[in-house]
């Protein structure tokens, strides 16, 4: 059966933090703020697969009042979640993202992202889709002072069935 998930998650700016963004590190002045390498494109990525597999969210499975998972790096927190979808007998599919900044650029960082993330999922690079775009100078991404991101996800959860979707 197939089965959809769509993750968001969004991180404001902070000086002295690292800026990642789909497992790669962005050069800019400001980092993202969050318990642990707050990446807001991985993070969004996890919920989608989450939420495909109707099994919480990421705060759920890694809260961020644990200690273990300060300054956590969201790839390894990621193949932890592929690891819950294998124990069930399903696979991901493809999956897209979208990252919502003004400020850093992203295009020269695109290619590495989706190939860190299909690193991490075990999947093929053309499984992964990524795009950014900028909020024309409006909200809180327009002020630059954070970034958001969406993911959706398709993924087969193994059981028997048509292929449509469902809906248990």
């Amino acid at each position: 059966m197939l089965r959809i998930g769509h993750g968001f998650d969004v991180h404001r700016f902070a000086e002295g933090r690292r800026c990642v963004l789909g497992g790669v590190e962005v050069p800019y002045e400001l980092g993202l703020l969050g318990h642990s390498d707050a990446d807001v494109v991985t993070h969004a990525l996890m919920d989608a697969i989450l939420g495909t597999l109707r099994a919480g969210d990421i705060g759920q499975l890694f809260p961020d009042d644990d200690p273990a998972f300060e300054g956590a790096d969201s790839l390894v927190l990621l193949s932890r979640v592929m690891d819950v979808v294998r124990s069930r007998g399903a696979r991901v599919l493809d999956c897209d993202c979208t990252i919502a900044a003004q400020a850093p650029k992203l295009a020269p960082y695109r290619e590495q992202m989706r190939e860190r993330l299909a690193g991490a999922m075990g999947l093929p690079v053309g499984s992964v889709g990524m795009k950014a775009t900028t909020t024309e100078g409006l909200g809180f991404v327009g002020r630059k002072e954070g970034i958001a991101a969406w993911a959706v996800v398709l993924l087969d959860d193994g059981a028997p069935g048509d292929g449509r979707c469902s809906g248990r």
